[in-house]
C-alpha cells in the first residue's frame, strides 16, 4: 500500500516538473534529485573506502552532466561533425574530470592505500552512471516533455508488472545470487507491459505504432531492468537491503532511479539514432 501511495504523490508532482518548469529550473530540480541518489552510492561504498573523499561525487556529478549538456547543446541533438570545435572542448574537460581530476582527487586526498581501487570504482562508475541519467531527462524533455513520458511510462509500467507478476507467477528465478526475488516470469510480464504503454502511447501521441518506436521501446524496457539488477548487485556486495528511507515502499531515491539511470540514457541514444522527427508528432 505505501508503494502505491508514494507512486500517487510522485507521479502528478513528476509530470507538472516535465510540463511546467522552465528549462534551467527543469535542469535544477533533476540535479538535486539525482545528485540526493549520488549520495546515497556515497553511503553504500562508504564502509568500503572511508578514509576516501567520496562526497567529492556530488560535486563531480553536476559538472560532467553539464560538461555534457554544453556538448549536446545543438538542438538537443549529438554535435555534428561541421561544429567539431563546440563539442572539443567540454568532452575533453569530462575526460579530463574522470582521469585527472579523479586521480588528483583521491591522491591529494589522502585515501589510505587499501582505499584506492574502491575509490577509483566509486568516482569511476558513479560520475557518468549519474550525469549522464541527468542529461537524458534534461535532452528528452527538450526535445519533447512527451518522450519523457514515454520514458518514465516504459519503465514504471515494466518495474510494476515485473513485481506483482514476478511475485505471484515467479518460479524461475533471474540472478538468485544479486536479487533473488526477479524472475524471467516477472522480466517477461515487465517487458511485455513496458512493449503495451509504448503500443499505446505511439496510438494516442503519433497516430501510429511504427518500428522505430518499437525499438526504442524494447532498449528502454531492457535497460531498465539491467538497471535495477546493477543497483541490487551494489547493495548486495555491501549488504544494505535499501539505499535509503526517503520514498516510504520504494526505499531511497537510488532504489527508485536506478531503472531510469539506466534506461534514459539508453532511450535519449535509441531517439537520436532513429531520428526524433519520427517520435515527434
Amino acid at each position: 500500500m505505501q508503494r502505491l501511495l508514494t507512486a500517487a504523490v510522485g507521479i502528478p508532482l513528476l509530470v507538472a516538473a516535465v510540463f511546467l518548469l522552465p528549462g534551467d529550473w527543469f535542469f535544477g530540480l533533476t540535479v538535486l534529485i539525482i545528485d540526493w541518489a549520488a549520495l546515497e552510492l556515497v553511503r553504500l561504498v562508504r564502509p568500503q573506502a572511508p578514509g576516501a573523499p567520496l562526497h567529492a561525487l556530488l560535486l563531480l556529478v553536476p559538472l560532467a552532466a553539464l560538461g555534457l549538456a554544453m556538448a549536446t547543446a545543438a538542438g538537443g541533438r549529438p554535435p555534428t561533425a561541421g561544429a567539431p570545435t563546440e563539442a572539443a572542448l567540454p568532452l575533453l574537460g569530462a575526460g579530463l574530470l574522470l582521469t585527472v581530476g579523479i586521480g588528483c582527487l583521491v591522491l591529494l586526498g589522502r585515501t589510505p592505500v587499501r582505499e584506492a581501487l574502491p575509490a577509483f570504482g566509486a568516482f569511476a562508475f558513479g560520475v557518468p552512471y549519474f550525469s549522464l541519467g541527468i542529461l537524458a531527462l534534461y535532452r528528452l524533455r527538450q526535445l519533447d516533455p512527451w518522450l519523457l513520458v514515454l520514458g518514465f511510462t516504459i519503465v514504471f509500467a515494466g518495474d510494476t508488472a515485473a513485481f506483482y507478476v514476478g511475485r505471484r507467477f515467479g518460479r524461475r528465478k533471474m540472478a538468485p545470487v544479486v536479487s533473488p526475488n526477479k524472475s524471467w516470469e516477472g522480466a517477461a510480464a515487465g517487458l511485455a507491459a513496458a512493449l503495451g504503454a509504448a503500443v499505446a502511447w505511439g496510438w494516442w501521441r503519433l497516430g501510429e505504432v511504427g518500428a522505430e518506436l518499437l525499438a526504442v521501446a524494447v532498449a528502454t524496457a531492457v535497460a531498465a531492468q539491467l538497471g535495477d539488477l546493477v543497483e541490487s548487485m551494489l547493495k548486495r556486495g555491501t549488504g544494505i537491503k535499501d539505499s535509503g528511507r526517503l520514498l516510504p515502499g520504494h526505499g531511497g531515491v537510488l532504489d527508485r532511479a536506478d531503472a531510469v539511470l539506466f534506461a534514459l540514457p539508453v532511450m535519449l541514444l535509441a531517439v537520436w539514432l532513429v531520428g526524433p522527427e519520427r517520435l515527434i508528432p
